[in-house]
């Protein structure tokens, strides 16, 4: 953003996590003018100079950074970008153990495709389960956890 407007929110108001112009912005485009990527541009409406960022496009390399004369891109919003949820899914837990397994829907789906239900163990109960059937199979001699007779 420029000039005396809020300096981590985008022109609709929202809050902007990783790229920040702060209100020294006199509307230049030097930081336009050198960005490598393209990842800079500008619009001008109704009278407003409004700065655009594509987060996309970005190489985080700082030339924006280094070539504003009034230092008013902040950068290190750049390399400290925090993390952003963007989905939570249902886990269906071991039933042995309760470790995490696989989500609801992955497991639907995966079911779907195979057209059985997925065993709802992790792999270390997988694996007993399997050794477990062996031993029925062949009780005289089991193979070892690591393969070898």
């Amino acid at each position: 953003m420029c000039g005396t407007q809020a300096s981590a929110r985008r022109v609709d108001g929202s809050q902007m996590s990783s790229f920040i112009v702060n209100e020294k912005c006199n509307g230049c485009l030097a930081c336009i003018q050198n960005c490598p990527n393209r990842a800079l541009d500008y619009r001008d409406q109704a009278g407003k100079r409004v700065l655009l960022h594509n987060m996309g496009l970005c190489a985080r390399c700082g030339q924006c950074w280094r070539v504003c004369p009034e230092q008013a891109v902040e950068f290190r919003h750049l390399l400290e970008s925090p993390w952003q949820e963007v989905v939570a899914l249902d886990l269906i837990p071991c039933r042995v153990c309760g470790e995490p397994v696989f989500t609801l829907d992955y497991g639907e789906k995966v079911s779907e495709k195979l057209r059985v239900p997925v065993e709802d163990l992790c792999p270390a109960h997988r694996r007993e389960k399997s050794l477990s059937v062996w031993s029925r199979i062949r009780p005289e001699s089991p193979p070892s956890p690591g393969g070898a007779k």
